[in-house]
């Protein structure tokens, strides 16, 4: 089995950022090994980051559980919440201030307006879209989206102006009381060059709307997260899965907002059963703790020819 990493050569930074909402299955495995295996070709560095951002579905024991499949797949990495390192806390629940200061900056720069509409309006927002994607959503919604395209309700609210927590803000200071949108340039072509799946293009307004950076019940939304946690690791490639094209174009809009280069992106295919759908944590059967009680092998799992069936 695979040995520790050495210390890094390069400028190379990957991140594997795992979500403790449940068991990583086969699509995770393949999509990490991948990242795992990109930065060991560079010589570069691998953070573990985990994304615990939703406090009603993540648990501890899936972060423990995710880091001993990890593990006994043969994925290392230099840097985590188990092995702490230049840009701790890795742990996204720890992390709040951070995506405070990313909000703050976007606000003043009159990217954002406030959102009275429901949550169950918002119910995407907070996670993944990978995390969502599994359950039935409205017609309206694209497969591979994470929130409906916003009608515009409430973007051109006017004479609002926030009290913004100071520079010496508490940890008890934060926007909530409003959904917070990012507004899109409707009509903006984002173009990037995928390392994977080469040229992808999204036109604003049309692909997705104004997008939530934060709930009013205070959580940092999915896609700020990343941005600000992307940035502040020096994250210099990130490797997931296909179902996050989209999001990619959002980020890129957050990071032109604030004033930040954005990491080349490499995208995976996704990992579907014998439906054509794809994998879902709720699949427990494809679980890697389910798949290793089974006997199997991290080169079965890791396999092409693995079936996946539901």
């Amino acid at each position: 089995m695979a040995s520790f990493p050495p210390a890094a050569v390069s400028s190379y930074r990957g991140r594997l950022a795992p979500s403790p909402t449940g068991f990583l299955h086969v699509g995770h495995a393949r999509t990490f090994w991948t990242a795992w295996q990109r930065a060991r070709a560079a010589g570069g560095t691998l953070v573990m980051r985990m994304e615990d951002l939703d406090p009603d579905r993540s648990r501890s024991q899936f972060a423990e559980a995710a880091l001993e499949d990890l593990r006994w797949l043969g994925i290392r990495w230099h840097e985590g919440p188990d092995k702490g390192g230049p840009y701790a806390p890795y742990l996204q629940s720890k992390r709040r201030a951070i995506y405070l200061a990313a909000w703050r900056r976007l606000l003043r720069r009159g990217y954002l307006f406030p959102c009275r509409c429901s949550r169950k309006d918002l119910e995407a927002a907070l996670g993944a879209p990978h995390e969502r994607m599994a359950d039935a959503l409205s017609d309206k919604m694209d497969p591979l989206d994470d929130e409906p395209i916003y009608p515009g309700t409430c973007r051109h609210n006017i004479g609002y102006t926030p009290q913004l927590p100071g520079p010496t803000a508490s940890e008890g200071e934060s926007p909530e009381g409003y959904n917070w949108r990012f507004r899109v340039p409707d009509g903006e072509v984002i173009a990037f060059e995928d390392q994977n799946l080469g040229l992808q293009t999204f036109v604003a307004g049309r692909d997705f709307g104004d997008f939530v950076v934060w709930r009013r019940d205070g959580i940092p939304s999915y896609q700020l997260a990343c941005v600000a946690d992307d940035t502040e690791m020096r994250i210099t490639e990130v490797v997931r899965g296909a179902d996050l094209l989209k999001s990619t174009a959002r980020q890129i809009l957050l990071y032109r907002a604030l004033g930040l280069t954005p990491p080349a992106w490499y995208h995976c295919k996704l990992v579907v059963d014998h439906n054509g759908r794809r994998l879902a944590k709720r699949h427990d059967a494809l679980s890697l703790r389910a798949l290793r009680q089974r006997g199997l092998t991290p080169m079965n799992i890791l396999s092409a020819d693995l079936p996946v069936g539901a």
